[in-house]
């Protein structure tokens, strides 16, 4: 053969291994932080429709990330990612898509309901896969420190979907707290207008007719299999315990991250609640174990932290409850956002923000103060949340850091899940009382185990259905 055959030989081969030529995953190439000659993370979506939708946009939008598999059990939620997404492959099953994808992926985002987060991130933190996770982490306390745990074993990158954890205002506050603008904080207060879904009913009687987009099963995953009902998806299933994790699980992650990042705040001590009822007629409580109460108010003890002097009380107030209005407020002033709000009290002042961290401002709000700018801002605030941990995968495993891996989110985390352990616990009826509304529960948190009432440990780790366990030793 001549030299001007072998060539034309070599480029029409080229030409064709070019043309069916797909972005490998930077693992297959070199390892963990290898760069990829495409330079873009190869992402795989676990929950595509909803938040799901518009989380994997935002990786998208990076410029840096590929959206090469699309995973949702209901087709009709994940129609727009797959408009959006042409060329990824589409599955159903998580599980199957792992099977056969992982040496393809780099890493994993779960936008599923509650229930489902802890046994599909672990699937993926456990094929070496980098994970982000909308929140609330998991579903149970157990679950949380399981992938708190699995994230450090794999030594892959995380991050928790609670975007105000990359915005200016927690920065900020901690820059303020810091420089001694209140002093040490002991108190806080978290609020919330949530829910705004049915929470504090019965579950209703009827069962419905599946819709043939949707996978009714796999939907369920770790929950009990029960009748499909209308109205529970897409969105309803947040004010079932089965499911979802209540108000605290939807927006206590935004809310409670100020606190946590200004003051450093781990694992909770001890956690009591009261619980809004509801009537079925004029003399008549009604009963709905099944339900998240209608409103709550569960009040943490954290131990003293890295950032206090001593304990730390923060109070937790959903369904329309708020807190009395500081005195350095104008009668005027919007308290929070109107709806949510935080508030730090210390021993010299008092920092309010919004939902996310947003607004941080000292009060009265006539005050200002310049600090040093201590902490590096996110790019793009809330919106740099999702970009921050596509360049911290590209990096690899420990090279840049994010603002909420699993070793903060986890504990955040878990101090929601206790909370609902004793908003639970508050609204169990025994033998028509309930014991649980005049108990303070107690946490040994190396058993994870409320020591002073037993029957809400069984909402700790909770059972799973024959086929959908974790199997994981702390």
């Amino acid at each position: 053969m001549s030299k001007n055959n072998s060539r034309r030989e070599f480029l029409k081969n080229s030409a064709i291994a070019a043309a069916g030529f797909s972005i490998v995953p930077r693992h297959v190439l070199g390892g963990t932080g290898f760069v990829a000659p495409s330079d873009k993370l190869v992402v795989a979506g676990i929950g595509v429709g909803g938040k799901g939708e518009s989380d994997i946009k935002s990786f998208h939008d990076s410029g840096k990330a590929d959206i090469a598999y699309l995973c949702d059990v209901d087709d009709r939620r994940a129609a727009n990612s797959v408009k959006r997404f042409p060329k990824a492959k589409y599955y159903r099953d998580y599980r199957e898509m792992l099977e056969k994808e992982h040496k393809n992926i780099d890493a994993v985002s779960v936008s599923s309901p509650d229930h489902n987060h802890a046994i599909q991130a672990l699937a993926a933190m456990e094929l070496g896969k980098h994970v982000y996770v909308q929140k609330p982490l998991a579903h149970d306390v157990w679950e949380a420190r399981v992938l708190t745990d699995a994230a450090k074993k794999h030594k892959v990158v995380t991050q928790m979907g609670n975007q105000g954890a990359s915005n200016d205002g927690p920065r900020l506050a901690r820059e303020w707290y810091e420089a001694g603008l209140i002093g040490d904080v002991h108190t806080v207060y978290c609020w919330t207008d949530r829910p705004v879904w049915p929470q504090g009913i019965s579950w209703p009687t009827a069962s419905a007719q599946v819709p043939q987009e949707l996978d009714w099963d796999l939907w369920l995953g770790t929950a009990p299999r029960k009748n499909y009902v209308d109205k529970l998806v897409p969105f309803n299933w947040r004010g079932w315990w089965d499911y979802g994790t209540g108000a605290l699980g939807d927006m206590g992650c935004h809310l409670l991250e100020v606190p946590f990042s200004v003051l450093g705040l781990s694992y909770v001590q001890d956690v009591q609640a009261s619980v809004g009822s509801v009537y079925v007629d004029e003399f008549k409580r009604g009963y709905f174990p099944e339900s998240c109460p209608p409103s709550s108010h569960a009040t943490m003890t954290f131990p003293k932290a890295a950032r206090t002097q001593g304990p730390v009380t923060l109070h937790w107030m959903d369904g329309g409850i708020q807190p009395a209005r500081p005195e350095e407020l104008g009668p005027n002033e919007i308290f929070g956002d109107g709806g949510n709000g935080i508030l730090l009290v210390g021993t010299k002042g008092k920092i309010l923000a919004d939902t996310y961290g947003e607004n941080a401002r000292l009060l009265p709000t006539s005050r200002k103060e310049n600090v040093a700018e201590k902490y590096e801002r996110v790019p793009g605030g809330a919106g740099g949340h999702y970009a921050q941990w596509v360049e911290a995968c590209i990096a690899g495993y420990g090279n840049k850091e994010v603002s909420a891996p699993f070793e903060i989110s986890g504990p955040l985390t878990e101090a929601l899940l206790m909370a609902n352990l004793a908003i639970r616990g508050a609204d169990l009826r025994v033998d028509g009382q309930y014991p649980g509304r005049n108990l303070k529960l107690v946490w040994d948190n190396d058993a994870m185990k409320v020591t002073n009432f037993d029957i809400v440990n069984q909402f700790v780790k909770r059972e799973y259905p024959q086929g959908w366990g974790i199997n994981y030793n702390i």
